[in-house]
């Protein structure tokens, strides 16, 4: 008896300590998530692919991120399996990589992958690579054995191994086609029609508008921050009445559909349906902060209480469930115990419950979008059919606010993201045209993420809250604390950030950018950047408008000659995408219309910020300067205004937009 409780004992403790795998050493949340995996893994190094050379092995590359709902079921179904994990440890090398920590990696397979298959990516994202690190094989979500006519693990895993081992010629010709692919260069259109424009940039987007749903596209809808602040820009610049409608009408559909969590705020990463009634329950940092300046300007715009309703709400919820030492989390997963969306979701009865005691609850049950039998799972995930909150909403959300008490919230990823950080910290700073309160709270965070991840000269990627960063900083955090730091200057006045902005654009131009060329990061990848964005905002695009920002506040025409340049060598991707690299055309619009730069003292500025945040001018800079006038408004290469009334300069500046 004493002998089987010391072999128990042995497999307890065997179970707890030894059965992990590499991953166990690693920070990051996703990575920790696989650790105790039957597979081998490992992380992205050379070891990884010294060890596929040396056991003449292919590589399997698997990316995802700690709150992906589809690389839970994938990690569960096959990842978890210990038949899967055998043909896994048996035939490959096996790499897990979180698209947060490399996103220029992500990138780069995410490009990979729309090019061989003609369609986007997503998560889970994986390859198969030879020991040279050449993918010749590419997919996203796998199950384990075949389903609905997609082949499973079990099968493709012994035939990729038996191709590599047997026809290895085969499979370089295959990792060629595909690098060929990846370098094809893009074809210059010569027809009128791929020039740029305001006109061509308004066909494009209209065309790709669902005029039914409001929004993009017409199957699944995601918020697509980017292409609606483009839409709004282009509604100034020509002064289009139905492309201002188009976009109200999707910040009216985002804030009242299921995107939104109308109980605590903030919004979800994406609608599974065109009609934006049923999200995918994930929280990203980085859907606040790039839709959190898009209600700024829809409130100062129309003056909707809603639009204010859902700054302030978004940015409360992110200071209850994201913030911790002034910094902010990355995201919160959409499932708790496996479920998707149960934290979100409402029964009927506790929806009835609710509105028991509520006045207006018969004109509530009217904009509900639902009925009694539920739509989501048979349970209730709350969405209106008005374009804004009725009579009672306040009393409703309350009740249902206390049913949220007694559950608990999903997974956090508690990375700090430089580069998401920096994006909130910019949207604070543009909602203190709402409330100056949100520039200090700015200051703070800013103040802290420095602190946290600038040392020694050296600026950070992300770090786990509570550990020391060692990852260096990519082109995309120093594209965004530029523009967060852009953003504080317009704000306070304050000179030294524009100074720090100028440092750190010299320090990322040091960096990143060779032979004419950027790169996303400064290692062996050697990753081009383009202007195609992401999963949010490109970070070349970026740092494109940065750049014509400094130059302009700056007065600098080298700034402006690395602008155009760096707008040069994305000229025929933006010709051939149009409003499908909204980044990107709002740069070269930024370029071609002329950015104005507002003069006056920081005291005048900061007394008329809301009024000049509501000139119907989309590039409108604001710069403390002494002058000889009340107001001077410049382009680059001159002044064209000099008034001591605000509406007389604001009526010029308007009137100025080159058609």
């Amino acid at each position: 008896m004493k002998q089987i409780l010391v072999i128990l004992l042995f497999f307890i403790f065997i179970d707890a300590d030894e059965l992990k795998n590499e991953l166990a050493q690693e920070t990051s949340p996703y990575l920790q998530q696989h650790a105790t995996n039957p597979i081998n893994w490992l992380p992205w190094g050379n070891k990884a692919f010294l060890k596929a050379k040396r056991e003449n092995k292919a590589v399997f590359l698997s990316i995802g991120y700690s709150t992906c709902h589809w690389c839970h079921v994938m990690a569960k179904e096959s990842f978890e399996n210990k038949a899967i994990a055998e043909l896994f440890n048996k035939n490959f090398v096996c790499i897990k990589v979180d698209r947060e920590e490399m996103p220029h990696l992500d990138s780069y397979y995410q490009q990979l992958h729309l090019k061989v298959k003609k369609r986007n990516g997503g998560w889970p994202l994986n390859a198969f690579l030879t020991y040279d690190k050449e993918p010749f094989y590419i997919g996203t979500y796998i199950p384990p054995s075949e389903e609905y006519f997609h082949e499973g693990f079990d099968t493709l895993l012994p035939k990729i191994s038996m191709r590599y081992k047997s026809d290895y010629k085969g499979v370089l010709a295959q990792a060629q086609a595909m690098e060929y692919l990846m370098n094809k260069p893009l074809v210059r259109l010569k027809s009128d029609s791929a020039k740029i424009s305001v006109d061509t940039l308004s066909v494009s987007i209209e065309k790709s508008f669902d005029d039914i749903y409001a929004g993009f596209g017409r199957n699944k809808k995601f918020p697509e921050a980017s292409k609606l602040a483009l839409m709004m820009d282009l509604a100034l610049l020509k002064k289009s009445q139905k492309l201002q409608k188009n976009s109200l009408a999707m910040l009216d559909a985002m804030a009242m559909r299921g995107l939104y969590d109308h109980v605590e705020g903030g919004f979800f990463r994406y609608s599974v349906d065109a009609a934006w009634e049923i999200p995918h329950f994930e929280k990203m940092l980085y859907n606040q902060a790039e839709l959190i300046p898009l209600y700024v300007r829809g409130y100062l715009l129309t003056q909707k209480k809603l639009y204010k309703d859902v700054v302030r709400e978004s940015i409360e919820m992110l200071d209850k469930k994201f913030v911790k030492n002034k910094l902010y989390y990355s995201a919160s997963d959409a499932d708790t115990y496996h479920e998707e969306g149960k934290y979100f979701i409402f029964t009927s009865d506790e929806i009835e419950q609710a509105l028991k005691n509520n006045l207006n609850a018969k004109t509530l049950r009217e904009d509900f979008s639902f009925d009694e039998f539920g739509n989501f799972e048979s349970k209730i995930h709350l969405n209106f059919m008005s374009n804004d909150r009725v009579k009672g909403f306040k009393e409703f959300r309350a009740e249902l606010l206390k049913v949220r008490k007694n559950k608990e919230y999903p997974f956090i990823d508690k990375k700090i993201n430089t580069a998401w950080n920096a994006m909130m910290i910019e949207a604070l700073y543009k909602a203190s045209a709402l409330d100056r309160k949100y520039a200090k709270k700015a200051d703070e965070h800013l103040g802290a993420l420095l602190a946290y991840m600038f040392k020694k000269g050296e600026l950070y990627h992300q770090a786990l809250i509570g550990t020391k960063p060692l990852q260096l900083a990519l082109l995309e955090d120093y594209s965004f604390i530029i523009s967060a730091l852009l953003a504080s200057y317009e704000a306070n006045f304050d000179e030294d950030k524009l100074s720090k902005a100028e440092y750190f654009l010299n320090k990322a131009k040091s960096k990143f950018y060779k032979n004419g060329i950027w790169y996303q990061s400064d290692d062996e990848l050697n990753i081009k950047a383009d202007m195609r964005n992401k999963y949010y905002t490109s970070a070349l695009a970026r740092m494109t408008k940065n750049i014509i920002k400094l130059a302009s506040l700056r007065a600098s025409f080298r700034y402006e000659k690395l602008a155009l340049k760096t707008l040069e060598s994305q000229n025929t991707l933006i010709e051939k995408e149009q409003s499908n690299v909204p980044a990107s055309a709002i740069a070269f619009l930024m370029q071609e219309k002329e950015v104005v730069t507002l003069k006056n003292t920081k005291e005048i500025l900061i007394k008329d910020f809301l009024n000049i945040k509501k000139i119907k001018h989309p590039y409108v800079l604001m710069k403390n300067e002494k002058t000889n006038f009340e107001y001077l408004a410049c382009t680059m290469r001159s002044c064209f205004a000099m008034e001591k009334e605000f509406f007389k300069i604001k009526m010029m500046i308007e009137e100025n937009i080159r058609n």
